[in-house]
């Protein structure tokens, strides 16, 4: 029988989990069809939130197909001796349908109107303006914007520098410290602002280099297990351990014992493992040599005073990461000060950051309306199912979602918070939509692969990393 009277309603969506009144001692499937049943808009939100996934492993082809749009359109110009400039509106709008940073946020449109159909549009302003916590796309839109400044680019350069200058400044010098180090920092740093400097430093002293499809896909997927695990040394870095920390009362001494120590032997074990087996590739890059025009050694850096208020204005951000309203402010007042030392900044790019703080917005505007059939996978699963489980479902769904509905599952044990936080970081690598920075990361990037990245090469390329991971988490413990 459907949920009636209030139920209905704007105030319905998402349907809360202690209303559905599920029968006692009924299995997984027979959860899910009571709850399919007393709310059949479940299975549209769930179907159009597939639809979505499918949609980015299909981006590729369709950033193909523009290409051929235009292709085709610019010679018929050139044969009607066209004006120039004139574009092919068909193919932008490929270009768009296959920008995998567009994807959620075309299908919101989808929902809205399947919402509107079903429960009228009061109900869609109700989820979208009441329901749903845009604190995340938001503050991802701002470090990332502060992370990517010249200053602050630098003086992660020169501590990396430093490091890759104790294996003689190779590629695979920097190789190593950036994948290693980088990644670690997110613990401190944020993981988006980790991601931003690692993807930036690695677009400059590897990517450049033109390596060969198989080692930059490996370098990638490696990247966003590395990032996803790393920021698990604090209590206040990723998000799904910000989603948990407070409700289940783990601090930084409880992190770091328990986690901190597992990821940093994951991650130096994973990048071996990667160093070992590209080896030749990575020493054959070094007759390349990075783009010195880029290099810092070639470059005056900022005054200390204009690096430090950089800093700064990270710390603040970090430290006010959950009040939107402080993160704008910053943001605002960063963008004057960046225009008063212009001469020493380089063009504030705002298009990835905002394309990545779109993508999240679409997703969990669509992960909220999931809770109806992760919840139950979670609560029935032993320790080592859970782990499991949860690493398949974070290739699905934001990391920090699968920890937020674990969060609301009374009587977790301590072992099965353990395994569901530990499996949602070390599944945050396997899709670009796995993990709030691996958007960052591919819009950073996206130009070093012709035609994009490809979501399987990507899974197949963490999929190693993955498993370390997996194994430096469950057995290690």
């Amino acid at each position: 029988m459907a949920l009636a009277g209030a139920a209905a309603g704007a105030a319905a969506l998402p349907v809360p989990l202690d209303q559905y009144r599920d029968p006692a001692g009924a299995t997984l499937w027979e959860v899910l069809r009571h709850r399919a049943t007393a709310e059949p808009f479940n299975l549209v939100a769930a179907g159009i939130f597939i639809a979505a996934i499918l949609h980015t492993f299909l981006s590729a082809k369709i950033r193909h197909w523009a290409h051929v749009v235009e292709e085709r359109h610019a010679a018929a110009r050139r044969a009607r001796a066209g004006a120039d400039g004139e574009v092919s509106f068909a193919g932008q709008i490929l270009h768009f349908l296959g920008e995998v940073e567009a994807v959620f946020g075309i299908w919101v449109i989808a929902l809205a109107g399947a919402i509107s159909w079903f429960k009228g549009w009061p109900a869609v302003v109700g989820y979208i303006d009441g329901k749903v916590s845009f604190v995340e796309p938001i503050f991802v839109v701002v470090i990332m914007t502060l992370a990517a400044t010249r200053p602050v680019l630098d003086l992660a350069e020169r501590s990396l520098r430093a490091v890759a200058g104790l294996g003689g400044g190779t590629p695979a010098a920097w190789w190593l410290s950036i994948l290693i180090l980088a990644p670690l920092l997110g613990s401190f740093i944020t993981e988006p602002a980790a991601m931003t400097i690692g993807a930036l430093l690695l677009s400059r002293q590897f990517y450049a280099l033109n390596p060969a499809p198989r080692l930059a896909y490996a370098t990638l997927g490696l990247l966003f297990v590395n990032i996803s695990v790393g920021g698990v040394l604090t209590h206040f870095a990723a998000p799904p351990v910000i989603m948990v920390a407070g409700p289940w009362g783990w601090d930084l001494r409880f992190m770091f014992t328990n986690f901190g120590l597992r990821a940093i032997i994951g991650v130096i074990v994973a990048t071996s493992v990667y160093f070992l087996v590209f080896r030749r590739e990575l020493w054959a890059l070094a007759a390349a040599g990075p783009d010195r025009d880029e290099s810092t050694e070639e470059r005056a850096g900022a005054p200390l005073w204009i690096t430090l208020t950089h800093v700064a204005f990270l710390a603040f951000t970090v430290w006010n990461a959950h009040h939107p309203v402080m993160c704008v402010g910053a943001l605002l007042f960063f963008l004057a000060f960046a225009q008063a030392t212009a001469h020493h900044q380089n063009p504030v790019d705002l298009r990835p950051p905002v394309l990545v703080g779109f993508f999240l917005a679409g997703l969990v505007i669509h992960g909220g309306l999931q809770s109806w059939w992760i919840e139950p996978v979670l609560t029935r699963l032993g320790e080592t199912p859970l782990f499991l489980s949860a690493v398949v479902l974070t290739a699905f769904n934001d990391n920090a979602a699968i920890t937020y509905l674990a969060s609301l599952v009374p009587g977790f044990t301590d072992p099965l918070k353990y395994a569901v936080v530990a499996g949602a970081v070390t599944g945050g690598g396997l899709t670009v939509i796995a993990n709030a920075p691996n958007p960052a990361g591919q819009a950073i990037l996206a130009r070093h692969f012709p035609g994009g990245v490809s979501p399987l090469p990507l899974a197949l390329a963490a999929l190693a990393p993955t498993v370390v991971m997996s194994l430096a988490f469950m057995l290690a413990r």
